[in-house]
């Protein structure tokens, strides 16, 4: 199946997943403004972005209740939500207040990207074909454009409020086109004596560290090449700009590998292709360098949470999907939080370039995990 293919056929959930890169690539370009504008430091910032994964992990109960009770309602209603809360982040001006504009921050976003997972999964079991990649690939895209307009925004003056607004704006036209007529199955938690735990936490942790490697480059590139490399605020960006696509042009072609290989086996060369790039990144002495190892790293990292999800709701059954992949999506976007937090706090103590050596590291235990999944059959 095609690229183009595979986003016609799910462009209803393409539009969330637009919504989503576009937020979270201007707030990764505005992470040095943000940090700067709370008066906080590496350390203290990476544990307010915490704030976000406790935001996140009430999706693991409120995803599949919000889902049940607006059905066809609710993408376009957990986009606007999103919009709203971004803006939150966007006026803070000291500690105590952006962390609770995280939390609700993470709970916003965990509900949408919980809700457009479990759709893309449906449209997959319906037409049995693989559609995650091309919908993550459209996330990504949208994740670099989000990072560009910002990093230029950011040169012009304009504040981070209005950037945000900005992207709401855009998100309110394209929520019109997130409605998705769905039949809701009874995934309550009087199954849980039947809810396949093994499947959901292997898959998780496979989501989870390709998130955290994901995560900690965009939340820190940025900082990465201002600081430690002397960039200017657009070279700051181009950081997860180039992260963005990169992952883009990796998750499209996963898109076709995906359908002649199978998901663990691109798992383990993504892994590879992560772990030299983090470890590029490392030890750049320049911008340009660094972009090569972002670039490498976005190349590897793209497809591995994606085939996770996928994996996952292809694993259990229809009744559970749902509530599966909610579980799965808040364990594996929990390391969009966790990812920069200990990245603060090891910048804090050793600087940038231990944390992203950290990061090389992180990848290998991937290699722990699809031995144990291979097992079950994956």
């Amino acid at each position: 199946m095609s690229v183009l293919s595979a986003i016609r056929v799910s462009h209803v959930t393409i539009a969330a997943f637009a919504t989503v890169g576009w937020f979270w690539g201007s707030f990764a370009a505005l992470a040095p403004q943000l940090k700067a504008q709370i008066g906080a430091d590496d350390a203290t910032f990476g544990l307010l972005l915490l704030g976000t994964s406790v935001g996140l992990m009430t999706t693991l109960i409120l995803a599949p209740i919000f889902d049940k009770a607006f059905r066809s309602w609710a993408m376009p209603l957990a986009a606007i939500g999103l919009s709203a809360a971004f803006l939150g982040p966007g006026l803070a001006t000291g500690p105590k207040v952006f962390l609770v504009a995280m939390v609700v921050t993470g709970l916003a976003s965990g509900l949408l990207d919980v809700v457009m997972n479990a759709r893309v999964s449906e449209i997959e079991a319906r037409l049995n074909r693989p559609l995650m990649n091309a919908n993550h690939g459209v996330f990504s895209v949208s994740y670099a454009f989000g990072a560009l307009v910002t990093g230029f925004s950011r040169e012009a003056g304009i504040p981070p409020h209005f950037i945000f607004a900005g992207f709401g704006v855009l998100t309110l036209l394209a929520s019109t086109r997130m409605f998705m007529d769905v039949d809701v199955t009874d995934d309550t938690e009087e199954q849980v004596s039947k809810f396949p735990w093994s499947i959901v936490l292997l898959c998780g942790g496979v989501v989870l560290i390709a998130f955290m490697t994901e995560a900690a480059v965009e939340s820190w590139s940025a900082l990465h090449v201002e600081r430690t490399l002397g960039g200017r605020a657009a070279e700051g960006a181009l950081g997860p700009a180039t992260l963005g696509l990169t992952m883009a042009i990796g998750r499209f072609g996963g898109q076709a590998v995906a359908e002649r290989f199978s998901e663990l086996s691109v798992t383990a060369v993504g892994a590879v292709l992560a772990g030299a790039g983090a470890t590029v990144a490392a030890l750049a002495p320049s911008p340009v360098i660094a972009y090569l190892g972002f670039g490498t790293l976005g190349l590897g990292v793209s497809v591995i949470g994606p085939l996770g999800l996928a994996l996952v709701g292809r694993l259990v059954p229809p009744r559970m999907r749902t509530l599966a992949i909610s579980r799965t999506a808040a364990l594996g976007f929990s390391g969009f939080f966790i990812a920069p937090a200990l990245m603060g706090l090891t910048s804090q103590a050793f600087g940038l370039r231990v944390a992203f050596g950290g990061v090389a590291a992180l990848t290998c235990v991937l290699f722990v995990l699809i031995p144990i999944l291979r097992r079950r059959g994956a």
